[in-house]
């Protein structure tokens, strides 16, 4: 079972499980202020590591992520062992968004926000880790820069995803969000916006459960 790294009111209206992209562990800048600013609108927010991460934050040494059966695995792991009132919400960011997206349909959460979801190796459009989305029926955010090398607008635009699949567009951003300086758009004022976006999709899913 997952040890989590927990934000907010335990017995907040709803609840966030976020997981770690590939090569950062859960409690990276970016992580926390996810975390902190969504727990401070009111929300319980829970983080976990999978194995390898956990592993080199206990001395394993860098280790390559794990393979995708244990990924999904530990998901499920980390989402039975969650007990909160309301709706439950999974997601996080890059490879621990895409993961999420992959049992958030057998697993009945509420929704799923991704931030960067990975839509192909970079510098290789054809690669598409698409298949599951294409017939998504879990409403499903994704927080995507415009310019990002996991998948651009212009290419995840073109896409066929179901239509439980929005998104929220950070200008010029890349895959952390951030944009080039030269835009006069910041890296601070994409994350914030994509925040914002996450809880107004939360507020919109819980509105529409049945008391």
């Amino acid at each position: 079972m997952p040890d989590f790294l927990e934000n907010g009111p335990a017995n907040a209206q709803a609840t966030l499980i976020l997981a770690h992209g590939a090569g950062a562990p859960m409690d990276t800048p970016f992580m926390n202020r996810v975390a902190e600013d969504i727990a401070s609108a009111g929300y319980r927010v829970l983080r976990f590591e999978f194995p390898y991460m956990a592993a080199r934050r206990s001395g394993g040494g860098r280790r390559p992520p794990d393979r995708q059966p244990v990924l999904l695995e530990t998901w499920r792991l980390a989402i039975g062992a969650t007990a909160g009132a309301g709706p439950l919400f999974i997601g996080g960011k890059s490879m621990g968004g895409r993961m999420a997206s992959l049992v958030a349909e057998d697993t009945g959460v509420a929704g799923t926000l991704c931030f960067g979801y990975p839509f192909h190796p970079p510098g290789k459009p054809d690669k598409l880790r698409i298949a599951h989305l294409e017939t998504m029926a879990c409403p499903t955010l994704i927080l995507q820069g415009e310019r990002d090398p996991f998948g651009t607008r212009g290419e995840a635009e073109s896409y066929p995803l179901s239509s439980n699949v929005v998104f929220h567009w950070a200008a010029d951003g890349n895959h952390d969000l951030s944009p080039r300086k030269a835009t006069g758009h910041t890296a601070e004022g994409n994350l914030a916006g994509a925040i914002q976006a996450s809880l107004r999709f939360m507020e919109q899913i819980i509105r529409s459960v049945p008391v």
